[in-house]
């Protein structure tokens, strides 16, 4: 019976910060463009993980994105034909919880 009870409270002190952060996200209407696993009006999450994995300014500069947009440059866009729209109700603690959870993705 311990056993049980400590293994489940393991598995969910492991799972919890990745589910808070999904309903983050669907609460921010982040899944409205996005999802976790495919591409929808944006890229889709893993895929943003995959390309800044080696990158270390990463999750400020996707915090800041979430909040201020992109902005497409010569008709060039950072993920296709669309720029991403500004959600400045995103606050920054937010949006960084946010960034550095989309980048724990695989």
């Amino acid at each position: 019976m311990q056993r049980t009870l400590l293994s489940l409270m393991l598995a969910c002190s492991v799972a919890s910060p990745a589910l808070a952060d999904l309903a983050l996200a669907t609460s921010q209407n982040c899944l409205g463009c996005h999802s976790v696993d495919r591409k929808k009006v944006g890229p889709a999450f893993k895929d943003i993980a995959a390309k800044y994995q080696a990158d270390k300014t990463a999750a400020d500069r996707l915090a800041n994105t979430i909040r201020k947009g992109s902005v497409c440059k010569s008709g060039v866009c950072n993920w296709g034909p669309l720029p991403m729209p500004a959600n400045e109700r995103v606050s920054e603690a937010d949006a960084k919880k946010l960034a550095a959870w989309v980048l724990t993705l695989k």
